[in-house]
Formats: C-alpha cells, structure tokens, sequence
C-alpha cells in the first residue's frame, strides 16, 4: 500500500475529536480510497492512532474489539446503543466540513 495514503488515513483518524466518531467510508471518501482500505491501514498501522473512534456507517464498532471501544467510548462519553454494537453515528459523528478543512491542512506537506 501507498505510504502517502496509509498516512494520510491515519491523519485523519487523529483528527477526529474526543467524543466523536467518523466511518471507513468517510474516511476513505476523504483520502480517495475505499473503505476496506481504511479498515486495512488502521488494523496494520492503527494501534499509534485514536482507532476506536472509527465506526461502520451504522455506527458499530468491530465486533472483536468491541469491549475496548467501548471502554475507551466510556471515558468519551459516547453512548453505546441500545442493541450494544455501537453508537448513534448521526449523534456523534464528526462535522466533515470541518475534518476536510483540518485534514488539508494537516496533509499539505505530502502533496497531491
């Protein structure tokens, strides 16, 4: 894989604020690739980066580290939902526009 887009994934992740939460597809939407690709660079490179703040698009977390979102989502204060996979995503998500904005900023240096 692309050294440049694997750090661009893994900017993005660590520009998601405490409390909120972003999908592989926003993400992968952001740095032009696909959402499996995210989920790959995160489960080979991820574990520096603030990776428990990634969801599917229905807000679940992966259900083998589910027990370690969710504690980490505990001292956020996002709330699990009721059926215990994950988050409301429309509750939490991160403003885009504005990871977009902070995302180009803090990418400049890898051009393109």
């Amino acid at each position: 894989m692309d050294d440049v887009l694997v750090e661009r994934v893994l900017r993005a992740v660590e520009l998601v604020p405490r409390g909120r939460v972003i999908s592989y597809g926003d993400i992968a939407a952001l740095v032009g690739t696909g959402p499996r690709q995210v989920g790959w660079v995160l489960r080979e490179y991820g574990s520096g980066v603030t990776w428990w703040r990634v969801v599917n698009a229905s807000g679940d977390a992966p259900q083998h580290k589910r027990s370690e979102v969710f504690e980490h989502w505990a001292t956020e204060s996002i709330t699990v939902k009721p059926n215990g996979l994950g988050c409301r995503i429309a509750e939490y998500r991160v403003d885009l526009e504005e990871l977009a904005r902070a995302h180009a900023a803090a990418t400049a240096d890898l051009g393109g």
